[in-house]
């Protein structure tokens, strides 16, 4: 009823034009007979292909023929005296460089205080020309809540029962909560379709059903650019060491599921800083797999246009694409490159920075910022003071102990048995490495191990360990300066 509702009062206020953006175009149709019906108005349905469609709910209206042109359409709501509320579908494509029909909504617009028409442009997108902004209201349909999706739920598990005789639907309750609040930010038309593909696949609702809702979430949504949608999260088992930050995301995994808590009082986002390669990206995705939610990554370097504007647009565009997939964890990857202030970028990167800023201060949507970065230098005070993020972990490279967990994990992963390595040999020899270095010398072993037509032995991984100059030894002053830095600012990750 609130569209509804909304919609009512911009005819009330006198508004000659309203922008209403969707892609659930049948739902907008079906509001608009409901305000026609409401307001007693009459009602009229303009397409290229169906023409003019003409309803009545209050006074009658009648056209001299059947106007189906974009010009023709307009022409005769311009003589049509009696108040009526026209909707015309994807009427865009004619706005643009087509001064006729501008000039033909203008005129309507400004003898409004005779016809009292009012002029409804539906289209997922719509870019209003000048000269007519000053006439128009833009408005978007609201979403379903997550009472609205469940009964949506509950309506196609009716239905399958019904075409199966009865048979009860597989599926408990956490499953059912966990699929609701994925598909917030859908419309009611995408939700059904969702859901009820999800439950014909094999006539119950599971665990294994959520990625795969996500990802239709994901394209239907059309993240364009440079909001991609990440396919492959982790485990925390996956992750060698992180221990504190385990344990702080995991006290926190129910706050940020609750959508029922205070926003101001949901976890934020953490800063992850550290060494490349030290396992930040991994943890990001170990966030959402942990959570059980999505994972979006910007990339802060393709935000940039070279038109003034585009490039905040772009953030903002992303920003909302982020909070129409919560619950989700939007990963941040070397937040620097794309905040750091140029002498020739224009201004960009602070105005790039103040709209992150207003957005990660105002957002009431459950999306989680994990951002990593190299170089602590290069970030803005502004985004490290407490209150943006909740924390700021410092990843470090790990200790002997983890070195050992950290080969243990990449062994299993290509199917080795650990037991068989002298993982505490591996562990000593390899100090100062990172957890990605130590990834690589399994790798590089193996190639060697298999051109040798001889099963990978430690000695092969040895072999490579030792002829490997770690980035801790490359960078040392760089690394050790980090390390200062990081000493008293911040909570180390291990």
């Amino acid at each position: 009823m609130r569209d509804i509702d909304e919609i009512a009062l911009l005819i009330d206020a006198h508004v000659p034009i309203i922008i209403l953006e969707t892609n659930d175009e049948s739902r907008a149709l079906e509001l608009l007979t409901q305000v026609a019906i409401k307001k007693q108005l009459s009602y009229g349905c303009w397409s290229i292909t169906e023409g003019l469609q003409r309803f009545s709910f209050g006074s009658e209206f009648a056209l001299a023929q059947q106007p189906e042109s974009p010009s023709d359409v307009l022409k005769a709501i311009k003589r049509q005296t009696a108040p009526t509320l026209y909707a015309l579908c994807d009427y865009h494509p004619y706005l643009y460089q087509q001064p006729e029909h501008i000039r033909l909504l203008k005129d309507i617009a400004l003898d409004y205080h005779r016809l009292k028409h009012t002029l409804i442009l539906i289209s997922y997108e719509l870019d209003i020309p000048p000269e007519l902004q000053h006439f128009c209201a833009r408005m978007r349909l609201t979403l379903p809540a997550e009472n609205q999706i469940m009964s949506i739920v509950r309506e196609e598990v009716a239905e399958w029962s019904k075409d199966h005789q009865g048979k009860r639907m597989k599926a408990d309750s956490g499953t059912i909560k966990a699929l609701v609040k994925n598909l917030r930010g859908l419309s009611r038309q995408n939700v059904r379709r969702l859901v009820r593909g999800a439950i014909r696949d094999d006539g119950a609702i599971t665990e294994a059903d959520l990625p795969e809702v996500n990802r239709a979430k994901y394209q239907l949504i059309d993240m364009q650019g440079v909001l991609s949608f990440e396919y492959d999260t982790e485990r925390f088992s996956s992750v060698g060491g992180l221990h504190r930050l385990k344990q702080w995301l995991t006290q926190r995994q129910q706050l940020f599921l609750n959508t029922e808590l205070v926003s101001t009082d949901r976890p934020k986002g953490v800063m992850l800083l550290g060494i490349q390669g030290g396992g930040k990206s991994l943890a990001a995705k170990a966030v959402a797999g942990l959570w059980g939610v999505p994972l979006l990554r910007l990339d802060m370097a393709a935000l940039y246009n070279k038109f003034i504007g585009e490039t905040e647009k772009n953030l903002r565009k992303s920003l909302e694409q982020a909070e129409l997939m919560s619950p989700c964890v939007l990963w941040i990857d070397e937040i620097e490159k794309g905040l750091s202030a140029s002498a020739n970028d224009d201004g960009t990167s602070q105005r790039i920075l103040g709209t992150l800023l207003t957005w990660m201060a105002e957002r009431s949507s459950s999306v989680f910022i994990v951002a990593t970065s190299n170089d602590v230098s290069q970030l803005p005070p502004e985004l490290l003071r407490k209150g943006r993020m909740d924390e700021i972990f410092f990843v470090d490279l790990p200790d002997e102990k983890i070195r050992e967990d950290i080969f243990t994990i990449h062994l299993k992963k290509r199917h080795f048995n650990p037991d068989k390595f002298r993982l505490n040999d591996l562990a000593l020899l390899s100090e100062g490495f990172s957890g990605a270095e130590i990834e690589q010398s399994v790798v590089a072993a193996r190639y060697s191990a298999s051109a040798q037509r001889q099963p990978l032995a430690t000695e092969h991984i040895v072999e490579h360990i030792e002829n490997t100059y770690p980035l801790s030894v490359v960078m040392a002053e760089k690394i050790n300066q980090l390390r200062l830095w990081a000493a008293d600012r911040t909570v180390s990750a291990n």
